[in-house]
């Protein structure tokens, strides 16, 4: 009997399990169709401005060139990589810790320093890497304003010339089921090369051309930071409500697997009862 009994804990633990991942499930379902409207939303802003910015710092002839369209040869670098605070997503974490570690072996001749966005990938890439800032905070409040504050910090170091080149490495949102590790460079904006076949049209600009850059750049920047963010945030509640469905899953079979033997075993114990009974009668019998 303590091995029906030891079967019957395991059918309520396996239960219990899945009564939290199908909850689980259910929330991130929630949370993903808002996160999912909002960079659904976002993506043709955040792509048409940056377009434009590439198309306008092109055709600028300026003396001073804005700082943070100055190409130097990339020396120092900064990779911004962007996780989650929380885990049972399935292997949206440690992907972008693969992808990190592989860009960092990639640029081995370069100095390679990170700063983390979420908690997960922090205390992985703190062991063995020059991680110069985490912030795990962004999650609480995801808006452009504190995304902006971030993005800040990387702009004044690439001006100052601490940096050469600023990348995110993050997950970007396909589907519920899909999401693509991608790596993006920040900074320096690189101006788009025109070529005969696609020939602007000749703008008048009010007020000047340098003036709309220099104002758009900076927020352009700060855009695409949140755009990723945004991005990582919808994959995660994919990822999550697929995981979390996956386990639900697991657990029906498993436990419907325990019951069944629960069931035998049971079985197998009256029948062994009732023999044992017929064999004392039979013994009393003779």
């Amino acid at each position: 009997m303590a091995n029906l009994k030891e079967i019957r804990n395991r059918i309520a633990s396996v239960s219990s399990t899945m009564q939290i991942t199908s909850a689980m499930k259910m929330v991130s379902a929630a949370k993903l169709k808002k996160a999912q409207d909002a960079i659904t939303a976002m993506r043709p802003y955040s792509d048409k401005l940056t377009e434009l910015i590439q198309n306008l710092s092109g055709a600028i002839d300026g003396d001073t060139p804005n700082p943070y369209t100055q190409v130097r040869p990339a020396k120092k670098v900064l990779l911004i990589a962007i996780t989650s605070n929380r885990g049972l997503c399935g292997g949206f974490n440690a992907n972008i810790v693969k992808a990190t570690n592989k860009y960092i072996a990639d640029h081995a001749n370069q100095q390679v320093d990170l700063i983390t966005l979420g908690k997960k990938g922090n205390d992985i890439l703190a062991k063995n890497n020059n991680v110069t800032a985490n912030n795990n905070a962004i999650y609480d409040a995801l808006t452009f304003a504190n995304a902006s504050d971030i993005a800040q910090g990387f702009m004044e170091a690439f001006a100052k010339g601490e940096y050469d080149r600023v990348d995110v490495i993050y997950n970007r949102f396909k589907n519920a089921a899909t999401q693509i590790v991608t790596t993006e460079t920040l900074l320096p904006i690189v101006a788009e090369t025109e070529d005969s076949t696609t020939a602007t049209a000749d703008y008048i600009f009010e007020p000047s051309q340098e003036e709309i850059v220099n104002e758009l750049l900076p927020k352009s920047i700060k855009m695409q930071l949140f755009k990723a963010l945004r991005d990582s945030f919808a994959s995660e509640h994919g990822a999550r409500m697929t995981a979390m469905h996956k386990a639900t899953d697991n657990a029906t079979e498993l436990r419907d697997q325990l019951k069944l033997t629960y069931n035998k075993a049971r079985q197998a114990a009256i029948t062994n009862e009732i023999l044992e009974i017929v064999g004392g009668a039979e013994a009393l019998n003779n």
